[in-house]
């Protein structure tokens, strides 16, 4: 278990980036298998190389890369061609997304090998206290006001089997101003209501879909994302109570931290410090 300050609240060290990046790492892998199952000609696969998962989920997918690079295991030239022979034998580029606590010699590797930077995520956590014997949101619960009253009309429930597709159509539709992208929510959002360790939030309001969120558990970790509202129901509290329904079931399952992703300096990130959520580190992608 890593080291943690006065507070309570873990360092943010190698130990909890190992924990971090192994949980999201972990769902990454969960997609792709599902992908495997659901769409077999696709040709989803992943595999472990110095620690690291390497997946294939289809040339364009973003799950088309590296997680974990120099945090689980040495990564030195050999290690790399490995990788690159993976992605090169499926006609996919190679990206990597690594912490910027993993080996220091891994980037100058990576510069030396004609990488180079190009996007960056701020990954944020939070410790989670227990539930103290609070309502389970397994078969529903109705939200608590945030600071404003909003949510008060907001119900949240994990979507079971028969709520699938509309979890799915909710979440395509909180991007509905963005057509461009409507066909790969929905692609992405039927991977994800049938990934192991998935477990899909739906959020209604007045009794219509109205928002979602994600929580895949792993090592004690809440990893959330998912997060999405339909444009009819913003500023209703929506992401607020999908937040609490989420942290408080991560709690229920023995989860001592929660994280997520996010732009640096974006509204997302704004938000999740409100939450109480602190910057671990910025992640960086690198490319070929």
């Amino acid at each position: 278990m890593e080291k943690r300050g006065p507070g309570g609240w873990p360092f943010a060290d190698v130990a909890l980036a190992r924990r971090l990046e192994g949980a999201e790492g972990r769902a990454n892998v969960e997609s792709v298998a599902a992908r495997a199952r659901l769409s077999p000609e696709r040709g989803a696969v992943w595999t472990e190389i110095a620690g690291a998962w390497a997946m294939f989920d289809g040339v364009d997918s973003p799950l088309t890369q590296t997680f974990g690079l120099g945090l689980f295991g040495d990564v030195g030239s050999e290690e790399l061609a490995l990788i690159e022979a993976f992605y090169a034998g499926r006609g996919a580029p190679v990206f990597h997304e690594v912490s910027p606590l993993a080996e220091q010699a891994l980037f100058r590797l990576l510069h030396g090998r004609g990488y180079e930077p190009f996007e960056f995520t701020t990954v944020l956590f939070r410790s989670i206290e227990p539930t103290g014997g609070a309502q389970s949101v397994v078969d529903g619960a109705v939200s608590a006001r945030d600071a404003d009253g909003r949510g008060a009309n907001v119900k949240v429930s994990v979507a079971g089997p028969d709520a699938h597709e509309v979890w799915t159509m909710t979440a395509a539709e909180g991007w509905s101003e963005y057509p461009e992208l409507a066909g790969f929510m929905q692609d992405i959002g039927r991977v994800t209501v049938e990934r192991a360790g998935a477990h899909c939030f739906l959020a209604t309001l007045g009794g219509e879909p109205a928002g979602t969120g994600v929580l895949s558990i792993h090592g004690g970790v809440g990893l959330l994302a998912g997060a999405s509202t339909v444009p009819s129901a913003r500023r209703n509290g929506v992401q607020t109570a999908l937040l609490d329904a989420r942290l408080r079931f991560a709690a229920e399952q023995g989860c001592d931290i929660a994280m997520m992703g996010a732009s640096p300096g974006s509204a997302s990130q704004r938000n999740a410090e409100r939450n109480g959520f602190r910057v671990a580190y910025t992640r960086l992608k690198w490319k070929l």
